[in-house]
């Protein structure tokens, strides 16, 4: 199993992002995945999940902002964040399985992409 982030990088607040999720190594469209993200002295926080129907669930705490995908045609799973704030600065990582966390640490992540959002 391989997962590759990208996708990251420095954004003004209330810009948008597109983080991708390259998979590879196992059978990508009946995987459930997760998005998850690390701050700074905090812990691995779950954001949002999608099941191999498309089915989406958030983190109560994103507001709205963030909207999870998946192009099974190319492996691949994406995290669009509108609004970004300061807060949301924080490494995001992709992982297999639905509600990946620092509390429930699935088997398989990637290397996580770095996202830092300041004027």
């Amino acid at each position: 199993v391989q997962l590759v982030e990208s996708g990251g990088g420095v954004v003004q607040p209330g810009g948008s992002l597109r983080l991708s999720c390259a998979a590879s190594g196992f059978t990508f469209s009946r995987a459930t995945m997760t998005w998850a993200r690390q701050a700074p002295g905090k812990g691995l926080e779950w954001v949002s999940g999608i099941d191999n129907n498309g089915d989406t669930y958030y983190a109560d705490s994103i507001e709205g902002r963030f909207t999870i995908s998946r192009y099974n045609a190319k492996n691949t799973m994406y995290l669009h964040i509108d609004d970004l704030k300061p807060e949301d600065s924080a490494v995001y990582y992709c992982a297999v399985g639905l509600y990946c966390s620092g509390s429930n640490p699935c088997n398989h992540w990637g290397q996580g992409t770095q996202v830092t959002v300041s004027s």
